[in-house]
């Protein structure tokens, strides 16, 4: 018995649907590996920013193609593809959900500003997912790859929050050198912030200029460069009128004042630094030793006084009562003694 045609026929993938699904996936890989490069490049501009209560990275259409314009190079990682403008790219990016067009959330001009920021800190989804080089920003939407130095921060995280935990057991001076750091490190943040905002209003009440040096100290969401950048950036806005000038110089002496005329005497200043110096030596003079010695002397190894025990009388007393009963006993008896000897006593005690 033979079997028919139909079951010795074997059902195989047309080459074609196997050539383009193998394209699709080495083509994704190109773009996948292309996107990840760009994005780990410095010299594209990118910003992070508030989407839908996340934090992502973006960047604006026109520094792409000007990106690519000035760095071909980068090209190089997609083949075949490497022809394609920046509008091709982008779109491709977009089918493959590499990245993703967002929108300002605030499209209105703020009060005292000429035009709108640059760079906005909060995002949105925009309905039109498709390249545009004004006014366009674009989110990644992958993973980065995290750095060396990131992992092995991560992990020493946790041993630094125990060693902070164990700072009332170190040797004095590791104490001595940790407090310092921490109370020099904080002096510099203050004294820097104190110096920041006199310059500024030095220079808002005299040129009427805001011009902020360290810009972005404040900033919630920045990165490390943009943090200690120190000069200040272009100033966006209208000069303020010399009335608001004179205004905010006024409120500045008379605050002045106010703090001049209400400040400690040095009584005073003398007594703070005698507590604050007191709270600092018994922080750093504790350790275990001290604290299981003040634990042995509230509770002591002996029997407590206050236990009262029973006489052979029957009667409850500590050891003073007894010693108080005792004493009084005596004097009785020796009172006796004397009126004896004083005259007759009957049998009941009286004198007669």
């Amino acid at each position: 018995m033979t079997k028919s045609s139909t079951e010795k026929k074997r059902i195989r993938r047309p080459p074609s649907a196997a050539g383009r699904d193998l394209s699709d996936s080495q083509s994704k890989d190109l773009y996948q590996v292309f996107a990840e490069k760009v994005r780990d490049n410095k010299q594209l501009k990118s910003k992070w920013a508030i989407m839908q209560e996340t934090r992502v990275e973006y960047f604006r259409g026109k520094d792409f193609q000007k990106f690519l314009i000035e760095h071909p190079e980068a090209l190089e990682v997609l083949g075949p593809d490497k022809d394609l403008d920046a509008e091709d790219i982008i779109n491709t990016l977009l089918r493959k959900s590499l990245i993703i067009r967002c929108d300002r959330v605030v499209k209105t001009v703020r009060p005292g500003k000429k035009k709108l920021s640059s760079w906005p800190g909060h995002l949105e989804i925009h309905l039109e997912q498709a390249f545009a080089k004004e006014d366009a920003f674009f989110a990644w939407t992958f993973m980065k790859r995290r750095a060396l130095w990131q992992t092995i921060l991560s992990f020493l995280w946790p041993l630094v929050a125990l060693a902070m935990c164990l700072f009332p057991v170190y040797p004095y001076q590791v104490k001595i050198v940790v407090l310092y750091s921490c109370a020099g490190a904080l002096l510099f943040i203050v004294t820097l912030l104190l110096i920041r905002a006199a310059i500024f209003g030095a220079l808002f009440i005299i040129l009427g200029k805001r011009i902020w040096f360290f810009p972005n100290i404040n900033a919630e969401e920045t990165t490390f460069r943009e943090l200690v950048r120190f000069w200040p950036k272009k100033e966006e806005g209208e000069s303020p009128k010399w009335t608001s000038r004179l205004f905010y110089a006024i409120i500045s002496v008379l605050l002045i004042l106010l703090l001049r005329h209400h400040a400690p005497d040095e009584a005073a200043r003398a007594r703070y630094q005698s507590k604050v110096s007191n709270i600092i030596d018994e922080m750093l003079e504790w350790s275990p030793k001290l604290a299981l010695s003040g634990m042995l002397e509230k509770h002591p190894s002996a029997v407590n006084a206050s236990e009262k025990s029973r006489t052979m009388d029957g009667t409850w007393g500590g050891p003073e009562e007894k010693a108080a009963d005792h004493k009084s006993s005596a004097e009785a008896e020796s009172g006796l003694e004397g009126q004896e000897m004083e005259g007759d006593v009957d049998d009941e005690g009286n004198v007669r």
